[in-house]
Parts: structure tokens; sequence; C-alpha cells
């Protein structure tokens, strides 16, 4: 009997534990949801090398230019190209366009020579000296006669101008500014008079000087000349009009055959060309072209 009541009492535990378990499992068991994959992102690009930074422009030259053009480019226009290239060197000289084309032809080695008169710059290209390819008309001028600031003259033109004791202009010769004279006193008749007692300068920046000084009592020069002195010069006239055939212009080119050393006299030809070069031929009173 107690061994009836044992099994009856162990198959009722488990058939309780059999129902418990199957209630607290509440049905199926939930199915997990994968969880969506990653993205997968692109390795980011490497970056590009940066360039080799350009090697400065560097080298030497000489500008070989006319006198008249010296206050702009020695004073202003050298220091303003050394900012933009401070390791080309550029070293200048000034005379008359008619001296520096001999200097030229007898071997000056200028990579850029800057006229103040088309018939130099002409000669040095027939000879083969400059690169025709090269040459630009850069600038016009005026030719002016002037008389010192505190100088007693009677002399009020062109037209009278053998009325001064003295006469300053520049050798033909040589001197495009004398050449011009010449020009503007035989269309007026009066190249062989005032000439004979003349004083002829080497350049227009000498002729300029014995005026200043009162050494002369007129002379014959560009107007961006007497402009540089306006404490010490004055300008009486003007060239009339029709009494110069030849425009006073001034050309600059490159040396001929440079090869590998055209790169800064190129450079430095593209600069006289830029707005604020010409900005200072302007103020200096030159016509830019």
């Amino acid at each position: 009997m107690k061994k009836r009541i044992s099994l009856f009492i162990f198959a009722s535990i488990f058939i309780a534990m059999v129902v418990l378990f199957t209630g607290c499992g509440g049905g199926e068991a939930p199915v997990e949801e994968s969880p969506e994959p990653a993205p997968v992102s692109e390795p980011a690009p490497a970056p590009a090398p940066e360039p080799e930074p350009e090697p400065g422009l560097t080298g030497e030259m000489l500008i070989a230019a006319a006198a008249s053009l010296q206050n702009a480019i020695e004073g202003e226009l050298i220091p303003m190209f050394n900012e933009e290239y401070p390791d080309v060197k550029v070293v200048s000289t000034f005379d008359s366009s008619g001296k520096l084309q001999t200097q030229i032809e007898e071997g000056l080695d200028a990579q850029v020579f800057f006229s103040a008169a088309t018939k130099q710059m002409n000669a040095l290209v027939e000879g083969g000296f400059i690169d025709e390819a090269t040459v630009v008309n850069m600038l016009e001028n005026e030719v002016v006669l002037i008389t010192g600031v505190d100088t007693d003259t009677t002399v009020t033109g062109f037209e009278n101008i053998t009325d001064a004791g003295s006469i300053a202009v520049g050798d033909p010769a040589s001197v495009p500014a004398g050449q011009y004279a010449e020009e503007v006193l035989t269309s007026l008749g009066l190249w062989d008079a005032a000439s004979a007692g003349a004083s002829l300068g080497t350049n227009v920046t000498e002729v300029l000087n014995w005026v200043a000084e009162g050494s002369a009592e007129v002379g014959i020069v560009y107007m961006t000349d007497a402009a540089s002195m306006p404490d010490k010069v004055r300008v009486i006239a003007t060239a009339p009009e029709g009494t110069l055939q030849t425009p006073v212009v001034y050309p600059a080119g490159l040396q001929a055959g440079l090869g590998d050393r055209a790169e800064a006299a190129e450079a430095f030809m593209d600069f006289l060309q830029s707005p604020g070069a010409l900005g200072v031929f302007e103020a200096y009173g030159f016509k830019p072209l």
C-alpha cells in the first residue's frame, strides 16, 4: 500500500513539473533576427602628393637703357622686379642710345636693350644683335625746350631759340634727343644757326644738367627729363606740331641668341609691360603705348 502511494506521489510530481515547464515556455521560443551587416566603408583615398615647389628664377642680367629712363628703371622698376624675383641680379647701364648701340656692337653683353629711338634698335636688329621677334614699342615721349627756373631769357619757343645766348642739345651723331632737336629745328629753318654755337651733350641728362646749373640758357630735352627737375628747370614750349616726322618712341628688345639665359631676360621684358611697371613710367611723364 505504501509503495503504491509513493508511486502515485512521484507520478503526480512529475506531471506537475512537465505542466509547469510547458506553461513557462509561452509557446514557441522567439526567433532572434540576425542583425543587418554593417556597411563596408571604402578606404579613404591616399592624399595626392604635394607638387614639388618650382625653383625660383635665378641668374644675372645687364640692362642697357637710354639715359632718360634711368630714374624710372634704376630708382623704382628694378627694386619692384626684385620683389618678385629676389634671386635675379639686375645690373644696369645708362647712356645715349647711340653710345649703347656702339657698345653692344663692340661686345657689350646686354640681355635687354631699351632705346630712346627706333633708329638704334633697328640698326641692332639688322646687325643680328637684337632678336627682332622680341622688340616691343613701349613708350612715347615729347621733345621740349627748357630753361632754368631762375634764368632770365627772352626765348618764348623753338621759333626764336637763336635769341638765346647759349643753347644746349644732344649730339645728333649719337643722342636721339639731339637727333629730334635737329629734326625740329631743320623743319623751322633754324638748325644751322642754332647749332653753330651750341653745346653738344653726350646724352640728354648732360643737357638737362647744363640748363639746371645755368651754364646753358636753353636746352632741348624730353618732357620726362624736365619733369624730373621741376625745381630747377621749366618748360618753355613743346616741339611745334608737324616739325617731327619721327615719333619719339622707346622700343625694348632682347639680345639675339640668349639660349638658356633667356628666362630671366624674358621675365624682365614681361614685367616692363605689366600694369604696375607702365604705371611707374606714366608717373615719370612717359606715355605707354
